[in-house]
């Protein structure tokens, strides 16, 4: 790579929100602000192996229910939805969280039924979420917006109220294909990973300066996170957990992957490898509980956020 890519100097952290109640998500989110969590996330699917509330919806409810905490979706699954839906509620979020999105793109396919259900190709997701990424930009910022392309044509259309942030919020990519990293470099304003070891990283960041060079993109800032499963607890005991829930999860046998890409063990195993990850670029952590979400809010707070500012 010619020139780095220009990352955040803090590293941070956030909390994916479970549950499928009000009261158990609410209750979750306010106590992570309150203990000084940087973000909340929330994953996304049309249908799944699991319940998940809608993530636009959920992150709506979220906005109302915190005042500092930046709130992203990891991943939202554009393929699935006609850009013009997506870039509506999109800005409805950020107008309600006064800016505060961050707007993570993938393209999912790991659950053929939910394209299906969408009436989507599962071989066109590529295709769409090119197309569909440079109009999101194009809606939140334009009037009158018309285009005619392969997979979506409308127009003249002008979406209003626009986005808090001028601009539109940040749209971080996420996936471990080749193609996702061109994508990031080409389209995104960050990257964000999931199933991706720390070693590996790197060599992903490096994949995305590339190409955004060679689109003769600059960016003054590119956003770079990491999705981590984390159980806290005695190493082998986390680990098996870990592969259990993600079996669950996923409906895939994860015993091999569990210990390589989950964050498993104590406190002081999971900063270790957190900070192998910020050796390597990330600077924003996305940890997903696989545990009881109350003790796990507890004891990162307490023992975990203290720590994730000296990682550099």
């Amino acid at each position: 790579m010619d020139a780095p890519l220009p990352l955040e100097l803090q590293p941070r952290c956030g909390l994916i929100v479970s549950g499928q109640t009000r009261d158990t998500v609410l209750a979750q989110a306010r106590r992570a602000e309150a203990l000084g969590f940087d973000s909340l996330w929330v994953g996304d699917h049309v249908s799944f192996h699991v319940p998940l509330i809608d993530s636009l919806s959920l992150l709506s409810f979220l906005a109302g229910a915190t005042e500092r905490v930046q709130l992203g979706t990891c991943v939202y699954l554009l393929p699935l939805r006609h850009p013009t839906h997506a870039a509506k509620a999109a800005a409805a979020v950020d107008i309600l969280s006064n800016g505060r999105l961050l707007l993570g793109l993938g393209v999912g396919g790991e659950f053929p039924p939910e394209f299906e259900a969408s009436g989507v190709r599962v071989s066109e997701r590529g295709a769409r979420m090119d197309e569909a990424i440079p109009l999101l930009r194009r809606l939140w910022t334009e009037d009158g917006v018309a285009h005619e392309g392969k997979h979506f044509r409308f127009g003249p259309v002008t979406l209003a109220p626009r986005p808090a942030r001028i601009g539109g919020p940040p749209l971080w990519i996420g996936g471990r294909s080749p193609a996702a990293m061109q994508r990031a470099g080409r389209l995104g304003d960050g990257y964000v990973s999931t199933m991706t070891a720390a070693e590996r990283y790197r060599a992903n960041l490096d994949e995305i300066g590339r190409a955004a060079a060679e689109a003769g993109r600059r960016v003054d800032s590119f956003g770079t996170g990491a999705l981590l499963f984390t159980v806290l607890g005695k190493r082998e005991e986390a680990v098996a957990r870990a592969a259990a829930l993600l079996g669950t999860i996923y409906r895939r046998d994860f015993r091999e992957a569990a210990p390589r890409y989950a964050l498993c063990g104590e406190p002081a195993d999971c900063l270790e490898t957190m900070r192998r990850f910020a050796d390597a670029g990330v600077r924003h952590f996305v940890l997903a509980p696989l545990m009881d979400p109350t003790e796990f809010v507890e004891r990162v707070g307490a023992e975990i956020l203290p720590e994730v500012r000296g990682l550099l």
